[in-house]
């Protein structure tokens, strides 16, 4: 393998562990027998164009080991989109840091942007070894289990609507209805994640909407109709790029980012839960509430999961290793060995099985109506989320 020195970028929404992979990266190329040093792109690909590069190998120690411990995005994030005539700009600046090793840690996008990048550098004969980390609270890369990042953010999002939950039932006679929209553009991890804030079976959440499911009207009244009877109160969980069956989003809205995502939290549409709320208002002429947290649970730090943080390490570790081993065009995978005890192991994939698309849930994920998770699903997600507080109710022992 040729020496050289290597550079590392973050891409897309952050995590409460994409801090952790930075840190990992940082470590084992501190270690390498082929790595000099490690510069950090400042925001993305962007930042690498326009020579923005700190020198992350002149870091001090407290600074990596608290990475582990930060949330967000330490280099700062982009959602630029390459074309072709970038691409001299890019090289420039690898040649001229002698960069033959690159980094990047991020989803769908990033994983294509990484693809691109190692190809053209072959092309014109610079050798440059580019390994992608995966990330993403959506959890929707392919070739890997999960996704670190997505663990955290779904422990967050199933706490939320726990605790929604508790107060939407005592508060049943005030308001009948609460209704808790997550990002999840293109799959329903993150939404399905909260049905393990049920115990019993008047607990939250009763209804789960994703995109992998048609969106229908008429179905999703009939839906919350059954549960106002049954329980006197539903709790409706959403993601954020929840369908009709022409394609419209539920949500109305229009505004697309770089790559031609819709951005379902942008300006130009109102928001799926939103909707939701006033088709229930409109129906039933009952009074109810909306929750949407946006990228809150993205980088949502207190309740970060230990397993998140020490796989998002060991992705940042791996990916070097897989660089010194001089595999190229691959990125990093965590595999599932067992779920009891929990244990993984770490391989890799070809970005181009990655890039651009998106994972949904397979159908045996969800309940015949699609309108709520299987137990397949539920036995998928257990080992990724911490142990729930143990709430109580009071017992119905009435005074006579």
């Amino acid at each position: 393998m040729i020496k050289g020195n290597a550079v590392i970028g973050q891409s897309g929404g952050p995590t409460s562990v994409i801090n952790s992979s930075l840190a990992g990266v940082i470590s084992a190329c501190s270690t390498s027998p082929v790595i000099d040093a490690v510069y950090g792109m400042q925001y993305g690909i962007e930042g690498l164009m326009q020579g923005r590069l700190y020198n992350l190998s002149a870091q001090p120690e407290e600074v990596i080991w608290g990475l582990q411990r930060t949330p967000s995005s330490a280099l700062g994030s982009s959602r630029y989109k390459l074309k072709e005539e970038d691409f001299p700009a890019v090289l420039e600046v690898l040649k001229k840091h002698n960069i033959r090793y690159f980094f990047l840690i991020g989803g769908n996008d990033t994983m294509d942007t990484i693809n691109k990048v190692e190809a053209w550098s072959r092309s014109y004969n610079y050798e440059l070894t580019g390994v992608g980390i995966p990330k993403t609270v959506d959890n929707d890369l392919f070739g890997t289990d999960h996704t670190p990042g997505f663990p955290s953010a779904a422990w967050s999002n199933i706490l939320n609507v726990m605790q929604a939950g508790v107060l939407a039932r005592d508060m049943k006679r005030v308001d009948q209805f609460v209704i808790y929209q997550t990002i999840g553009r293109d799959a329903g991890w993150l939404a399905a994640a909260t049905a393990l804030a049920k115990r019993e079976e008047d607990d939250a959440p009763h209804l789960i909407y994703t995109p992998e499911n048609i969106f229908s009207r008429e179905k999703f009244l009939d839906d919350v109709e059954k549960c106002m009877s049954k329980y006197g109160w539903v709790s409706i969980v959403c993601g954020e790029g929840i369908k009709y069956e022409d394609g419209t989003p539920v949500s109305a809205s229009v505004t697309k980012d770089k790559f031609s995502n819709t951005e379902f939290g942008a300006m130009g549409g109102t928001s799926a839960a939103i909707n939701l709320h006033r088709m229930i208002s409109d129906k039933f002429g009952v009074r109810g509430e909306f929750q949407i947290t946006e990228s809150l649970i993205m980088s949502d730090f207190v309740r970060a999961q230990q397993n998140d943080l020490r796989e998002a390490f060991n992705c940042g570790v791996r990916a070097v290793r897989l660089a010194e081993e001089g595999h190229s065009g691959y990125m990093v995978t965590i595999e599932r060995v067992s779920n009891s005890p929990y244990k993984t192991e770490y391989g890799k994939v070809p970005l181009k099985d990655v890039a651009v698309a998106a994972r949904p849930m397979p159908a045996e994920y969800f309940n015949s109506e699609g309108n709520y998770v299987s137990e397949k699903f539920i036995d998928y997600m257990k080992p990724l989320a911490g142990d729930l507080p143990g709430f109580v109710r009071l017992k119905e022992i009435m005074v006579k």
